[in-house]
């Protein structure tokens, strides 16, 4: 995917809108869960925390940061004592360059991104542009092996044997409470997140 989209319609000259990096993100444990975005330039750290808490993350609220080149830049700098997430990508980051992200100091959700090049075109300044994601996983049932999990146990999750199908999920020890929707993310299963 990433080869292709390096030369999928790139225009010959820049178009309106300014030049976008191409990121490409995925869970740091979870290598099923990955996307390809492209980022304006001009587009702060936060706009790409709020584009990541919209599409895998947000369930309650957490803290979140980026760590680049050894700086951190959270999002409530005031009260970690880091540097905020105001900073412009272009001003931060370089082509080729390796970044973490964090969600959540807690029960982390951790992400590794690349920057994979950059893009003559963009749909404008701030904007987080979706250019290709992972399926949806498609996982069996870990209890009959036989229907797709539909729900994950969050007491079982961490044993590595949380993902449930519908009727094993009403069925299972722990309580259909403790279950929460198998969705599309590396979040799944954690915390509060249903997607």
């Amino acid at each position: 995917m990433t080869n292709h989209l390096k030369s999928c319609g790139l225009p010959a000259t820049r178009q309106p809108g300014g030049k976008s990096f191409h990121l490409f993100v995925e869970a740091r444990y979870d290598k099923f869960y990955w996307m390809h975005l492209a980022v304006s330039t001009e587009a702060s750290l936060e706009r790409v925390d709020a584009f990541l808490r919209d599409i895998w993350l947000e369930c309650c609220g957490h803290l979140s940061g980026f760590t680049i080149d050894g700086a951190s830049y959270v999002s409530d700098a005031l009260e970690m004592g880091d540097k905020g997430m105001a900073a412009k990508l272009g001003r931060v980051l370089r082509t080729g360059m390796r970044f973490r992200y964090e969600y959540d100091y807690g029960s982390t959700t951790e992400l590794s991104l690349k920057v994979v090049g950059i893009r003559d075109r963009g749909k404008g300044k701030a904007t987080v542009e979706l250019l290709a994601r992972n399926d949806d996983p498609a996982l069996a049932c870990q209890r009959c092996g036989i229907h797709p999990a539909t729900q994950i146990c969050t007491d079982c999750l961490d044993k590595g044997n949380g993902w449930l199908c519908e009727s094993c999920a009403e069925a299972h020890e722990c309580g259909l409470e403790m279950c929460l929707p198998a969705v599309n993310s590396p979040r799944a299963g954690v915390c509060g997140y249903t997607g």
